[in-house]
């Protein structure tokens, strides 16, 4: 099915509005709390780590290519912030999964009106439902990364397939942040991860086009603090307009 991606990055930025309703704001406190903390240790960790690791990764380039050095550059240093705030922004979620769940119903209540939208469980069982779908994503994204972490070894002893690997772990990135939030509230109508992917992949375009700004959000500095509830709010958003019929 043909979708729009920019209809898709629309549902991101309306997440932005949606996030400061009076019924809504509450519910934005801990993944907000959860997401500075996490994303603090990851600003810090990617200015540390950042010239170690194109000292590293541009070390494998023979003397022959090194005129490719103004091409790879840009390419390993967007691939490696993308990288880790992609690794934290797991982490953050994992932490914030049963607040997220919680979050994308007050959004789901605002937007259609319909008062009785909620969980049934009590907050131990939304945890335990929660971690249990998280790690369940998780080992999807593993499964995908296993086939990009050996093409990223391959890369190194053949450099010019070094910037296709570089697209193809942003891409890998896009289509995992974007499962990751739409997941929160189809989870609450009881759909399965399976059928997330299934929903999400027919209408591929919208879905990464939502994805593709969640992942440049969350590269850029301070604005990334803020990403986790405008991106769950967006992704309720989409849900209700793109997939739940």
């Amino acid at each position: 099915m043909i979708s729009n991606p920019f209809k898709g990055a629309t549902y991101f930025i309306s997440g932005l509005s949606l996030i400061n309703k009076n019924k809504i704001r509450r519910y934005v406190l801990m993944p907000l709390l959860i997401n500075i903390l996490i994303f603090s240790l990851g600003l810090w960790f990617a200015i540390a780590q950042f010239g170690i690791f194109i000292d590293w990764a541009l070390s494998g380039l023979p003397d022959w290519l090194s005129w490719l050095e103004w091409i790879m550059w840009p390419l390993f240093a967007v691939t490696f912030y993308g990288l880790v705030f992609f690794c934290f922004s797991i982490v953050a979620n994992i932490l914030a999964a049963p607040f997220n769940g919680s979050l994308a119903a007050a959004v789901e209540r605002y937007v259609t009106g319909e008062q009785n939208i909620s969980s049934n469980k009590t907050f131990v069982e939304e945890i335990k439902y929660a971690l249990t779908n998280e790690f369940i994503k998780i080992k999807y994204s593993l499964y995908l990364m296993m086939p990009l972490a050996f093409l990223s070894l391959i890369s190194f002893a053949f450099p010019l397939i070094a910037p296709v690997v570089a697209i193809l772990w942003m891409v890998y990135t896009v289509w995992v942040l974007t499962l990751e939030y739409a997941d929160f509230p189809m989870a609450n109508h009881g759909i399965a991860f399976r059928d997330i992917r299934e929903k999400l992949a027919n209408k591929r375009f919208l879905s990464l086009g939502f994805g593709s700004l969640v992942v440049l959000a969350t590269m850029i500095p301070f604005i990334n603090f803020i990403v986790m509830p405008v991106a769950v709010a967006g992704a309720t958003k989409m849900y209700l307009q793109e997939f739940k019929s």
